[in-house]
């Protein structure tokens, strides 16, 4: 067996990738650490995961070699620890934000302070294996996703690789789990429970993985909360350079995801759910894909849709390790989602 550990498990994404894990055939989970929750039962913070393992939190002092090492740490510690990290295992998967971007001045202008570990950047893949499986092929290092980066590459990639975009007006609608398992005002029950809010109508800080990975053209980009928990629904006006047809359009993307494993393209004729809902994807590793072309202009409306806390973080992970390791790409990843819920 494969022996996985996980650096700061008692978040959300961390709760998931250790659900994600103990189902893997491949894996056997050696460890899992947390500063607040150390000695204690992970099903005490992870209550989903009663009767499915013993496993305690431990400090990361404790942390003993594997051959996998996850890092579901807050955004700037894994970055100032990697040298460490990296002596403990022969591969390293980073959920958080420090190793996406790979130049150093877009990292400064949207993060606002210079990398701790500039040198490292250049190590990590980005692990959407879906744009980069080739790289992820006995790669060491991979780096998390962005989750409302992941809605949107996966939305407009084929359109974007085949340069057809002139400019794209974007925004997402997110769940709370997007924001974490810290409380703050803002995720407060009579606070949130009815609301619509923008709390990013510009500068959000995954649009550098959308520019990074889409290329150039001019992408303007919002973020409205929601009352949702898990999921993200994107949706892009793409303005394309040159009109096309709706056929055009679908063989586009069923050339690019026809054969993928987790994009599912999802537009129907009839029926309640004929474009992409992130309800139905909860728990699991897809990313639902459609569109429709205003016939009165060169406006395509594409909508994706995906479980933030699954093909945008965890899930991802997962998958991007399987690539790495050589193992089929859904080990471990074969939920199917529920209906209703």
């Amino acid at each position: 067996m494969t022996t996985a550990s996980i650096v700061g498990g008692s978040g959300y994404a961390g709760g998931e990738l250790l659900r994600l894990l103990l189902g893997h055939p491949q894996i056997e989970v050696t460890q899992i650490t947390s500063r607040q929750y150390a000695g204690k039962f992970v099903y005490s913070t992870h209550p989903n995961l009663r009767g499915s393992t013993r496993l305690k939190f431990t400090t990361v002092d404790e942390l003993a070699p594997c051959d996998v090492l996850f890092l579901a740490l807050p955004h700037g510690e894994a970055s100032t620890q990697i040298e460490r990290f990296s002596g403990l295992a022969g591969r390293i998967i980073d959920l958080s934000a420090d190793f996406r971007l790979k130049d150093l001045d877009l990292y400064r202008e949207w993060y606002g302070l210079d990398h701790p570990a500039p040198e490292w950047l250049s190590r990590f893949v980005y692990g959407l294996p879906e744009l980069h499986r080739a790289d992820l092929q006995n790669a060491k290092y991979a780096s998390g996703v962005g989750c409302n980066a992941t809605a949107v590459n996966l939305a407009l990639w084929p359109l974007a690789t085949r340069n057809l975009i002139d400019h794209a007006v974007v925004e997402v609608k997110v769940g709370s789990s997007e924001g974490g398992n810290a409380f703050s005002l803002a995720t407060h029950h009579p606070e949130r429970s009815g609301c619509v809010r923008s709390f990013a109508p510009t500068g959000h800080r995954h649009q550098a993985e959308m520019l990074q990975e889409l290329g150039a053209f001019d992408l303007y980009f919002s973020a409205t909360a929601i009352e949702l928990v898990r999921g993200v629904l994107c949706t892009a006006h793409v303005f394309l350079k040159d009109d096309l047809a709706e056929k055009d359009v679908w063989g586009i993307y069923r050339e690019a995801y026809g054969s993928e494993r987790f994009v599912r393209l999802v537009k129907d004729r009839q029926g309640v759910y004929r474009y992409p809902e992130p309800k139905l994807l909860a728990g699991t590793n897809y990313c639902d894909v459609g569109f429709e072309k205003d016939p009165r202009s060169n406006r395509l409306v594409v909508i994706s849709a995906i479980d933030n806390l699954m093909k945008g973080a965890a899930g991802s992970a997962v998958q991007s390790m399987n690539v790495m390791m050589g193992w089929p790409e859904d080990e471990g990843l074969g939920f199917m989602g529920l209906h209703p819920v």
